[in-house]
């Protein structure tokens, strides 16, 4: 007699199809582990095919393949490092989802490195190594362990979580290549001293601007009685100024192949970028704070705008300078693979379609840890400071790309995140302009909950610190000091590291050419 209340039992079948629903999860999480992967590989072997049918008839197709090759592995890697600085500003102020700004960054980075990349790349793959200290099969030889060596470390770094410079890894194994082959005097000293100098400048330039500009924006703005009225009159000229920057820097490096711009031409085209953008932005944010209210949330939404603009524009610059980190030493290889009456020649399109396009398909399949970690994990952002740190990096990066000097984005970015948090801990302790300004505040918000029997919320992330003491401010510490200290120690690590693994792997190649 069978038992009632019992549940009924699964059956054998019952059984089997579930275990097999489980194996179909499982093979479709695997499967989805290996698309990324699948697809970085498909883009190596298109790299190859292209550069074969560009190079078939000249000596040492072969190599110069095989260097495509890695450079293209090498631009994969700076797409998943490097690119996070640009959007991640953007992604950590909820400004930009995740998928709008990879996709915005992959468009302005490929447009940056085709159209204003070549200067840079003519000094990462011509600039560090004396030529004449070096023949050119050696010469081929050190690109190639450059190449794979700051590559291999970038993919390792990438793996880590640590976000590291990929000018740091391709100039230190271009040094330790050069070493390798030909010792110490192979070595351009000067130009290295030059880059070395904006390794240091760039981090420290970078972090006060970012906190110049959010200093002038909490006292000209944010502090201020009628916060409308002022965002209205200084919003505008902050987005001018980004336009004037970004007007004279295209005119300089995107045009130069087609005419030559004088000095006073340069400040005429960035004076009209300024005067004619101005003109949009401030009927831009008049019509869109008419209704607004006069708190802080309403600022956050005016900076929205400014903030995209300031992340494609960085996207651009970074596109810019940093394709040279990984087509620098292609084009060195090109022109000591090539006959004598074309080796000084410009660098080969080609070679920039590989860095422009593996810098972005990197940044999509691999893209995603670092910009979280860049945009939210260091320092808390809104709208306001990420578009300090954006603008700044921006300014920083362009500057260097003008003057052809291969920084590190990386270290700008980074170095604009923490003058923001830096700023702010010293701001929320001492500004006086502050203090009286949330005092004055908390007031009208007692008056206002006696009057209408209801609690009021803040409408800054600041105002809770009103009454906080100056020691429980700092003991707050708005910069992670964990990732200070494993940052810095990454940016000393990653030249030695490069050099001496670039080294061996020109010694291996040496042993076996």
């Amino acid at each position: 007699m069978a038992r009632t209340g019992a549940s009924p039992r699964k059956t054998t079948l019952d059984k089997d199809l579930a275990r097999l629903g489980e194996v179909e999860e499982a093979t479709n999480v695997v499967a989805r582990g290996l698309i990324a992967p699948g697809l970085a590989l498909l883009f190596l072997v298109l790299a190859a095919f292209l550069t074969s049918v560009m190079t078939g008839g000249e000596p040492l197709t072969v190599v110069i393949v095989a260097a495509a090759a890695i450079a293209a592995y090498m631009a994969l890697n700076i797409g998943a490092n490097d690119v996070a600085n640009n959007v991640g500003p953007a992604v950590g102020a909820k400004v930009l989802t995740m998928g709008g700004a990879l996709a915005m960054a992959a468009v302005c980075e490929t447009a940056g490195a085709l159209i204003a990349g070549s200067d840079v790349v003519d000094r990462i793959s011509g600039g560090l190594v004396v030529p004449a200290s070096v023949d050119a099969p050696a010469l081929i030889r050190v690109m190639l362990a450059a190449l794979l060596s700051a590559a291999l470390w970038i993919n390792l770094a990438t793996w880590i979580g640590a976000p590291i410079s990929t000018t740091h890894s391709i100039v230190g194994a271009v040094i330790g290549g050069g070493v390798a082959a030909a010792g110490f005097g192979s070595i351009n000293w000067a130009t290295m001293g030059a880059i070395a100098l904006s390794w240091i400048a760039s981090p420290i330039l970078g972090g006060i601007i970012a906190a110049a500009f959010l200093a002038f924006i909490e006292s000209a703005i944010i502090y201020r009685e009628d916060k409308i009225a002022a965002a209205r009159l200084w919003v505008p000229l902050l987005i001018a100024l980004m336009a004037g920057s970004f007007s004279t820097y295209l005119a300089l490096k995107g045009l130069q192949n087609f005419v030559t711009f004088s000095g006073l031409t340069l400040a005429m085209i960035g004076l009209a970028g300024f005067v004619s953008i101005w003109a949009l932005a401030h009927l831009q944010v008049r019509n869109a704070s008419r209704w607004m209210e006069n708190r802080n949330q309403s600022l956050k939404k005016l900076f929205r705008t400014p903030l995209i603009i300031s992340a494609a524009l960085l996207s651009f610059a970074h596109g810019a300078n940093d394709v040279a980190n990984a087509v620098g030493p292609l084009a060195a290889i090109v022109r000591a693979a090539a006959p004598a009456d074309a080796a000084a020649g410009a660098v080969p399109q080609w070679v920039m379609v590989i860095g422009a396009l593996g810098i972005s398909v990197g940044l999509l399949l691999y893209g995603p840890r670092l910009v979280r970690m860049v945009g939210a994990e260091i320092t808390k952002l809104n709208p306001m400071r990420a578009f300090c740190v954006a603008l700044s990096t921006a300014l920083t990066v362009i500057v260097a790309s003008w003057f052809g000097l291969p920084v590190s984005s990386t270290h700008i970015a980074v170095g604009s995140v923490f003058g923001i948090g830096f700023f702010r801990e010293w701001y929320i302790a001492n500004s006086t302009q502050r203090r009286r300004y949330l005092e004055r505040r908390s007031a009208e918000r007692l008056v206002q909950k006696v009057a209408s029997g209801n609690a009021e919320t803040a409408d800054d992330d600041e105002d809770d610190a009103a009454t906080v003491s100056r020691e429980e401010i700092v003991h707050r510490r708005l910069v992670r000091r964990s990732h200070v200290i494993r940052i810095v120690a990454a940016w000393v690590t990653t030249v030695p590291i490069s050099a001496i693994l670039s080294a061996v792997l020109f010694l291996l190649l040496d042993a076996f050419a």
